[in-house]
């Protein structure tokens, strides 16, 4: 049964909070991850992956928004610190050096990652009947996949 934020156990709003924080610590380091690639990339496929790295980045930057504000709805305490976020993530910070196709791959490796993330805590809102949480989450997982699946056709 779907319930209002206001509804839900203190115990499952730190737990869902928990899960959102996540996601965001994950989401703000794939969205530095894809400007610094954007910046950085050279090469052939210059133009498009300048162009593709751009849309991750700005589709991200919205993305992590969205879920911080959810933390917000839940009652909780939206991460903001970039270290906290780069020490929970487990997509890691790159310094721009590799070549066109690793910032692809690794890129790649980093939306799968969120989907997977964002899938869990999808599964833990809705096992305590958040729905909205749910939606959102699952939602988040889809963009990421896509990116994923358009990523790794440059490596095909």
């Amino acid at each position: 049964m779907t319930q209002p934020a206001v509804d839900l156990t203190p115990e499952a709003q730190t737990e869902i909070c928990e899960a959102l924080n996540q996601c965001v610590s994950e989401t703000a380091v794939t969205t530095m991850l894809a400007q610094n690639f954007h910046w950085n990339v050279t090469g052939m496929a210059f133009g498009p992956l300048h162009d593709l790295f751009q849309q991750i980045y700005e589709d991200h930057f919205v993305g992590q928004d969205d879920l911080a504000e959810r933390v917000k709805a839940l009652d909780g305490h939206a991460l903001g610190q970039l270290g906290v976020m780069l020490e929970r993530s487990k997509v890691q910070e790159q310094d721009g050096h590799q070549s066109d196709k690793e910032m692809v791959r690794l890129l790649m490796e980093a939306q799968e990652t969120l989907a997977v993330t964002l899938g869990g805590a999808g599964e833990l809102a809705a096992r305590h009947g958040d729905t909205l949480t749910e939606d959102l989450a699952i939602e988040r997982g889809r963009i990421h996949e896509k990116f994923a699946w358009m990523l790794r056709a440059h490596l095909k």
